[in-house]
């Protein structure tokens, strides 16, 4: 019996990978060569054992074989292999023919994999130095992959390559630091909002910051029939890249990953309007500074945006406009105007937006006036890659009949695990919260469910404390009990020192 690729040693061959090109040149850099290598040789491996059914069933019919391939999910000629590229992998010029490869890939698969190679050159002299050294980079890549299986029947399971992917992409965020938080949303977090959100069959899944689509992702496995349209904005034009490769490894081939400033220059639209999602889920930049720029590019136009908002064609920032140094409520809006009627949004942002004042303050009064806002879940710090922050999980719904709030308190000790570096939320964990805000009720020291009038009379200040005591009373001090104590160590001590005494007397030292 022929034993079947698992995702341990998928990983392991990545971790190879990435040991190619340590020291050598910055893990942000190299993250993209790694994955799209990996992602060249699944579809050469699934090509692959397509050719042979096909070429079984045809009796080597070519002209059939072709005509076959040409029906499944992508096409692929010879000169875009892996099995070419490694043939070619002592080339002096290897690095040209892998972009050769990654041309024709997107050549030939224009609607699905349009713009997933752009932002990578695997002849790039400033990147991977000059030609002997980029060569032996690519011939030493090529290497590491040539021995792993990706064919589908030889896979352990049918999401172990996405899986390594993310997983991969985990790693990379985790080695980024500040900048890793960028393009990947912790999985027990984006697992989080996938269950809180609840989607469903036929629905429209949105996430207008969507880095690498960890969020989109999620949420679209929670849907058994797979029956879902996803979309997604990203701004960085190689994190969009990783996003649409995501999706392909996952096996949504018609998700629609389009590239840009959402607040700017939203990009999924209908009759020029906002399309409208049945669910939202997003991790937006924490507090994005000069969020604004993009409505005129210099100072004088922000300005005017800022005086203005109706300058915006979208009608986004009526409620008001959120300060150019944090865009928190930016984005918050634009999801909103984008939610359809019974829609369900979950967003991770940070504490400063239940509380702020001044123009925040105005657009947090007008959200809960209108009914908008179902759930506030403070969630433990430590949990994303370059802040050591809390964050907030806000739940939103178009609709709601119930006036109350939920707030849930999750960040106390015993809630999460508590990591080296960074810590996580356990299955348990998310049950808790699950359960709690399904059942939508009052927990002593977790959750308080707070009607609209308490939020008023705190002046629509949201600050979890408010409204979850999680304080806990010291034990009332036996002052008769102390006193007695502090007789007995007085007798003890005195006895301790007329032994002293005499151990002394008996050296002839007193």
């Amino acid at each position: 019996m022929i034993s079947k690729t698992t995702q341990e040693q998928i990983n392991l061959t990545l971790w190879k990978a990435a040991d190619t090109f340590r020291g050598k040149i910055d893990s942000s850099l190299y993250k993209d060569y790694i994955l799209v290598m990996l992602f060249i040789k699944y579809l050469s491996d699934v090509y692959k054992e397509q050719y042979e059914e096909y070429s079984q069933k045809y009796n080597g019919d070519e002209l059939r074989i072709k005509r076959a391939l040409g029906r499944e999910r992508f096409i692929l000629d010879e000169k875009s292999t892996f099995e070419y590229l490694y043939e070619k992998r002592n080339s002096s010029e290897i690095g040209d023919i892998i972009n050769k490869a990654l041309e024709h890939i997107e050549e030939s698969n224009k609607s699905k994999l349009r713009g997933v190679f752009r932002n990578i050159d695997f002849n790039s002299q400033l990147i991977l130095g000059g030609t002997n050294e980029r060569n032996a980079i690519l011939r030493t890549l090529l290497n590491d992959f040539n021995g792993l299986d990706l064919r589908p029947n030889n896979l352990n399971g049918n999401d172990v390559i996405g899986d390594s992917y993310e997983y991969m992409i985990a790693q990379f965020a985790s080695d980024a630091g500040k900048k890793g938080g960028e393009f990947f949303t912790p999985s027990m977090v984006s697992e989080l909002l996938s269950r809180l959100v609840k989607p469903r069959d036929n629905d429209r899944i949105y996430d207008p910051t969507c880095g690498s689509g960890s969020l989109l992702i999620r949420a679209f496995k929670k849907i058994p029939s797979g029956k879902a349209q996803i979309y997604g904005q990203e701004r960085n034009g190689q994190t969009q890249a990783l996003c649409k490769m995501n999706m392909f490894l996952h096996g949504i081939d018609d998700a629609k990953i389009e590239n840009g400033d959402t607040l700017a220059n939203p990009l999924h639209l209908e009759d020029g309007k906002l399309m409208q999602f049945q669910v939202v889920v997003a991790n937006p930049p924490f507090s994005l500074d000069k969020w604004a720029m993009g409505f005129g590019g210099t100072e004088t136009e922000e300005k005017k945006f800022k005086m203005d908002p109706s300058l915006d064609i979208y009608r986004r920032f009526d409620w008001g406009v959120a300060p150019s140094s944090k865009g928190d409520f930016a984005f918050i809006q634009h999801m909103l105007y984008s939610l359809a009627e019974k829609g369900r949004m979950g967003v991770v942002l940070p504490h400063g937006v239940l509380f702020r004042g001044a123009s925040e303050g105005k657009i947090r009064k007008e959200i809960l006036e209108r009914n908008c806002l179902d759930a506030v879940i403070g969630l433990p710090e430590n949990l994303f890659f370059g802040t050591g922050i809390p964050a907030v999980v806000l739940i939103f719904k178009k609709s709601r009949k119930r006036k109350d709030v939920l707030f849930i308190d999750a960040s106390g000790e015993g809630h999460y695990e508590k990591g080296k570096n960074q810590n996580k939320l356990r299955e348990i964990d998310l049950n808790d919260i699950e359960t709690v805000y399904n059942n939508y009720e009052t927990i002593d020291k977790y959750s308080y469910v707070a009607s609209l009038k308490e939020i008023k009379e705190n002046d629509y200040n949201l600050n979890i404390p408010r409204y979850v005591d999680t304080f806990e009373e010291e034990e009332m001090v036996d002052m008769e009990t102390v006193a007695k104590n502090i007789v007995n160590i007085k007798k003890e001590l005195e006895d301790v020192e007329k032994e002293m005494a005499r151990y002394l007397e008996e050296l002839g030292l007193c």
